[in-house]
């Protein structure tokens, strides 16, 4: 009876996962409570999944992946791949093959966030459509997270679970000779092939005009001292040599759109002016004006900010943004977040009231300024995509050195047994923690919660279908396909098994699924399970067939245009090329 519950709750939950009524981790939380319920999951074990070690080190991993994004190292590669000769296939190549690199050594999503950017810029300077770019960024970042046990989710699931049926977790770069193999061959495919399958998909409009940026209408200050005081306005435009225009003068409360050159300039005088990020910085070394805050945050402001932490970023208001049909007054955005607005673009449009009543809509691109910390964490809060290669520095250098060697030290203790993956990590996760490095509120912020809670909720899950044999059922009925098939074609059963099940539900829950089926089989063919788990984590990886199967997929259909068919249009190919390439690899590294 036990059995028929965990069956009946596993497929109610994926018919869950597939329509998506419900996010993901509640319907994980709901599985878990109804075996619970049901008595099956002893209730003190129930919430034991959330201090599971693959729990501990996927959030380790992705606090430390944005240490390396606040250490300026994916800039760097960013300003990199700027200058690479256009070429369409070169581009993708060297984009597939960044993109890869960084998926191996810290998130997925991540790497895509960070890219997408670059990408899109970059293939509008080229005249490329982006859904040239973008989908082979999302398979790249995939593909590159095969390549070590920290490059996603599903390889520390894999890990930890050998862990507890073999006695000894996948090492490090275990996973290395394999991934790297398929990665290669996946690159390759997407570089010469793939690419071409994808429809030239234009951006959708809302999204159109995203870095099309044009001019920002901004608020300046008339400082007391400033030598315009007593001027026209006419003195100050023929002084300027930028492309900038006074839209507006905001003076003692009353605004004056289109002002007349003639108007006398008074310190303390706000002027709405509109220029483009470059010009906007040149006038205000040019003029000596100061950009606009409002009175009541000014104090707080000059004691908060020191000129060695303050940016000022460009993000662009997305479609899911909590920022839309709402304005700057209304998001609070300096008492609840820490940040002030500074400037809006939005094409064709030109403002001349106070940009704290300006209603943002999508696809408006934002000038954010604050503690650098307090903005990395704000954007995420409010649903805004940050163009991380135009990101406005003031006076503030990039620290590569320390964060490395602590990622770097973390990677060798673990790859030496010195100390487990996990412990590792979270000392990692500490040291930048006490040197101020990241702070404790961009800690959390960088943590995945849904996936947290989706891993914690579905382990103990697994596991019951594996106690009350469900597991061993499952595993019998594939092994009887062994006597009529061989072990390396019972080798790709599960791996494309896998594969299917990760394109319509989470990853890491679909490696948590397969595991223990994967393991069952192996051990009733006789077979050794390393090469069964090693293919149950390239199928997780492979969520290459829907949108819906990986963030990184997600991410990246909107900005591209892509339809849902579009991924399996390049994604089915890439499969079978996965598939080709990953089982005779496995059998050699791993034999049976």
């Amino acid at each position: 009876m036990d059995e028929i519950i965990v069956f009946g709750v596993l497929i109610l939950s994926l018919v869950l996962f597939v329509v998506g009524k419900w996010r993901y981790d509640i319907v994980a939380v709901l599985a878990l409570l109804v075996l619970t319920i049901a008595g099956i999951v002893p209730a003190a074990d129930a919430f034991t999944g959330f201090g599971h070690p693959a729990v501990i080190t996927v959030a380790a991993v992705l606090i430390l992946s944005r240490a390396l994004y606040d250490s300026g190292v994916v800039d760097v590669l960013a300003d990199w791949y700027a200058r690479i000769p256009e070429l369409l296939t070169v581009r993708i190549a060297a984009l597939g093959s960044i993109t890869a690199f960084l998926s191996a050594f810290m998130n997925n999503v991540g790497a895509v966030s960070l890219l997408m950017p670059v990408a899109i810029r970059v293939s509008n300077r080229s005249k490329h459509p982006p859904s040239r770019f973008l989908m082979p960024l999302a398979f790249a970042s995939l593909l590159g997270g095969m390549t070590t046990l920290i490059g996603t989710p599903p390889n520390i699931i894999i890990s930890d679970f050998r862990q507890e049926h073999l006695g000894a977790p996948f090492g490090m770069f275990d996973f290395t000779l394999v991934g790297v193999a398929v990665t290669l061959a996946g690159i390759l495919f997407i570089v010469t092939v793939g690419w071409r399958l994808i429809p030239p998909r234009q951006e959708p409009m809302s999204l159109g005009g995203i870095l099309d940026i044009g001019s920002y209408m901004t608020e300046v200050r008339v400082p007391a001292n400033s030598r315009f005081t007593g001027k026209l306005l006419q003195d100050l435009e023929e002084t300027m040599e930028e492309d900038v225009a006074i839209a507006g003068l905001l003076r003692r409360g009353v605004v004056y759109a289109a002002p007349s050159s003639y108007q006398i300039i008074d310190a303390g005088d706000i002027l709405i002016v509109e220029a483009d990020a470059d010009d906007l910085r040149t006038f205000m070394d040019r003029t000596g004006f100061e950009l606009e805050v409002s009175t009541d945050t000014r104090a707080e402001i000059d004691q908060a900010l020191s000129p060695d932490e303050v940016s000022i970023v460009e993000a662009i208001v997305g479609p899911q943004s909590s920022a839309v049909g709402r304005n700057a007054s209304e998001l609070h955005l300096h008492s609840e977040f820490g940040v002030n607005l500074m400037g809006v673009s939005r094409r064709g449009a030109r403002f001349t009231r106070r940009l704290g009543h300006v209603i943002f809509s999508v696809g408006d691109v934002l000038l954010i300024q604050g503690k650098d910390e307090l903005v990395q964490t704000a954007l995420p809060r409010l649903g805004l995509l940050p163009l991380a290669e135009r990101e406005l520095r003031i006076g503030q250098r990039r620290r590569l050195i320390f964060p490395i060697a602590v990622f770097a030290g973390a990677l060798l203790l673990a790859s030496f047994d010195v100390l487990s993956i996990q412990i590792a990590f979270v000392s990692a996760v500490v040291i930048l923690l006490i040197s101020r490095f990241i702070s404790l509120q961009a800690t959390y912020q960088a943590i995945d919660w849904p996936v947290i809670i989706l891993l914690g909720a579905m382990i103990p899950v697994g596991a019951a279908l594996e106690t009350t044999g469900g597991a061993a059922r499952i595993a019998d009925a594939l092994s009887g396909m062994g006597y009529f098939m061989p072990p390396w074609a019972m080798l790709g059963v599960i791996l494309v098994t896998t594969t299917l099940l990760s394109a319509v539900i989470n990853n890491a829950a679909a490696v948590i699924l397969m595991a223990p089926i994967g393991a069952g089989v192996a051990q009733t063919l006789g077979a050794s399970v390393d090469p069964f788990l090693m293919a149950v984590a390239i199928g997780g990886s492979s969520a290459f067939l829907t949108p819906i199967g990986h963030q990184s997929n997600t991410i990246v259909m909107g900005p591209g245009g892509y339809h849902f068919g579009d991924y399996f249009r390049m994604g089915l190919p890439l499969e079978v090329v996965i598939v080709a390439v990953s089982i005779p690899t496995i059998m050699w590294v791993w034999p049976m």
